[in-house]
């Protein structure tokens, strides 16, 4: 799901039953840092749309944070790590950087960083959602389904790729690997990229460094025309958003 659909504002409202939060009309994202490192979490929403929870906040170890978000909403969700902000909330992170400030208040994440996508549907419409590797891998993420119908699986990239990235698209900070690079990213040519002759899915297929992800990470998606087995449906359900899952 490389592009967004448009975002439709409606009222949404919610209550609180037997201490968990649920929406009547939208969808609540949990979003939870299961890291032993803090991470900031970027949101950003499509087609300008209004931005949740002003784009982005700083979430510690063990912490979540519930995020409401409107029926039709559509955008993404994606972790920024090694952070530095000033008392005013500005400063920068070593990958997932949005603006240079806590609130990324419409600015998209730098890549290389792993991105939740998602098109919340309306009046009973399916939700669409993926983890998307398309801008590269930054921090392991998950996303799981809470209630809902349908297909509704769990998917992500728990893999470390950062362990396995190759050289050539590693990002460094000082000893160690904060980052993988897309190809794309990494060496900007139509054939990793799928531009100019390659714009389509019959000339545009994997590539070795896209088997690496997708070996690793098989429900995330590994390039751009990898919707066959990255895309998921779910209606009338929240999501929980994990970073670092496995720890």
């Amino acid at each position: 799901m490389a592009n967004f659909s448009g975002l439709h504002i409606l009222f949404f409202s919610f209550i609180i039953a037997t201490g968990a939060l649920s929406v009547v009309s939208g969808t609540v994202f949990t979003i939870v840092n299961r890291c032993n490192f803090p991470v900031w979490p970027g949101i950003l929403t499509g087609d300008n749309g209004v931005q949740l929870n002003g784009g982005g906040f700083a979430l510690n170890t063990g912490a979540s944070v519930d995020v409401a978000a409107p029926a039709g909403w559509s955008g993404r969700i994606w972790g920024r790590t090694g952070c530095n902000f000033d008392a005013f909330g500005t400063g920068s992170c070593l990958t997932g950087n949005c603006g240079n400030k806590v609130q990324c208040s419409g600015a998209g994440g730098a890549p290389p960083a792993t991105l939740a996508e998602f098109t919340i549907g309306h009046g009973g419409a399916m939700d669409f959602y993926d983890v998307s590797l398309v801008d590269g891998y930054n921090v392991q993420m998950e996303i799981k389904t809470q209630g809902g119908s349908g297909d509704c699986q769990n998917v992500g990239c728990i893999s470390d790729l950062n362990k396995i990235c190759p050289n050539e698209l590693s990002v460094h900070n000082g000893g160690s690997v904060v980052a993988c690079k897309s190809a794309c990213e990494a060496f900007g040519s139509p054939q990793y990229c799928c531009t100019g002759a390659f714009n389509k899915p019959e000339t545009c297929p994997p590539t070795d460094y896209s088997r690496i992800f997708k070996t690793a990470c098989p429900k995330a998606y590994s390039y751009a025309y990898d919707d066959a087995t990255s895309t998921f449906t779910c209606a009338n359900a929240n999501y929980s958003i994990i970073f670092c899952p496995t720890i």
